[in-house]
């Protein structure tokens, strides 16, 4: 498994791996070193590298073209070790993460099949018509320009005859690994994808190291996840618009915000710097979230309406997705106050709409997907 540095890349497929390892196969798992920690409890061997994507929010560029350098950059960084580290003991098969360039590469190196575990949304026949912009504003930068002529000089370089474009955009194999309503077109996806659904760790799932509030309060969680945590102002709104309600507050402000910040707490605010979300997800009635697709797919598993206030990348369409499916608000950031969030979390949680069409949601997400779906497939491409 050829994994991305960023835990947002790396829970989805761990209970995947975990399960693979269960059934008896050998399991390699590429990370930098600073995310090690995750991947040792699946059983899997770690091969750890040095990574140069930035941990977080901090660091990233701007600039579309210079971000996506620096995941090719780690990409040709790592091959020469992986293929240094396999060559007397090559894989049957690779699995890699989006962010996991070397991935695809050394599997054609090593004349094994490649199969992308893909967390988001992944492309649909037109996709790149329908994208036309945003590539065209690509290729007319210099950083774009460079980022697909190193690309491409890469490719050829390991005997690939193939536009990096393409490259990227429509891999020959690919498990998706999010909520098929999570993904825009699903009837045009091609054929090469297939939908096995989430897998969330049953050890997440099992974690009982919360409790919800003993006076029966409904629960609304407010997480922006592991990167996009440095958000002090909706935090203060969020204390603010909420203090003294019927609502039992969890606020999880990760490790940029100083909770003194925050000022003086209601009592029916608890802040931590991070929880066991799935065990407050199954206790809540409502989340605020930054609409990263794995905050998206946990909501959707339990069946809690949304309050999105979208961040950066993919994060608003998954927003805009969860409204057209009925199930949740988008909130833009510099529309955040006390006043309209409170708002948002009153409607969302108290409309009967919303509830039926997460019920049927949540039994849909739970039926169509799963990590023994998944491990078969992984097995089918190794037969």
């Amino acid at each position: 498994m050829a994994g991305c540095t960023a835990p947002s890349h790396i829970y989805p497929s761990l209970a995947l791996v975990r399960e693979l390892v269960d059934r008896g196969h050998r399991v390699s798992y590429v990370v930098g070193e600073s995310l090690v920690e995750l991947v040792t409890p699946t059983g899997a061997e770690p091969v750890p590298h040095p990574s140069l994507l930035p941990l977080g929010e901090r660091g990233w560029p701007d600039d579309p073209g210079s971000a996506m350098r620096i995941f090719l950059d780690e990409g040709m960084a790592v091959l020469p070790r992986l293929l240094d580290r396999f060559a007397d003991d090559r894989p049957d098969l690779v699995l890699y993460d989006i962010g996991g360039l070397a991935g695809p590469v050394l599997a054609t190196r090593f004349g094994v099949p490649a199969v992308q575990l893909s967390p988001t949304m992944v492309a649909w026949a037109g996709y790149e018509d329908d994208m036309a912009d945003f590539y065209d504003a690509l290729r007319a930068s210099a950083s774009g320009r460079d980022y697909f002529a190193t690309y491409d000089r890469w490719l050829a370089a390991n005997g690939i005859d193939v536009d990096a474009q393409r490259w990227i955009t429509f891999p020959e194999r690919v498990l998706s690994l999010i909520p098929r309503p999570m993904q825009p077109h699903a009837d045009r996806v091609p054929p090469s994808v297939r939908f096995v659904g989430p897998c969330l760790d049953p050890d997440r799932l099992a974690d009982t190291s919360w409790t919800p509030p003993a006076d029966n309060r409904p629960v609304l969680l407010v997480s922006f996840g592991t990167a996009f945590t440095d958000q002090l102002p909706v935090y203060r709104a969020c204390v603010a618009g909420f203090a003294d309600s019927d609502w039992h507050v969890v606020l999880v402000i990760g490790a940029h915000v100083d909770p003194a910040d925050l000022g003086e707490l209601p009592e029916n605010v608890e802040v931590h710097r991070r929880v066991p979300q799935l065990a407050v997800l199954a206790a809540a009635s409502a989340f605020v979230t930054h609409a990263g697709m794995g905050g998206c797919t946990e909501a959707l598993w339990f069946g809690v309406p949304t309050v999105a206030i979208p961040q950066a990348v993919d994060q608003f369409g998954n927003a805009d997705r969860l409204v057209e499916l009925g199930v949740g608000r988008h909130l833009p950031t510099d529309q955040v106050t006390a006043e309209s969030l409170r708002q948002a979390v009153d409607e969302v949680a108290s409309d009967p709409e919303v509830r039926r069409r997460l019920g049927a949601l949540r039994d849909r997400v739970r039926a169509d997907g799963g990590v023994d779906r998944a491990a078969d497939a992984v097995e089918s491409y190794l037969r």
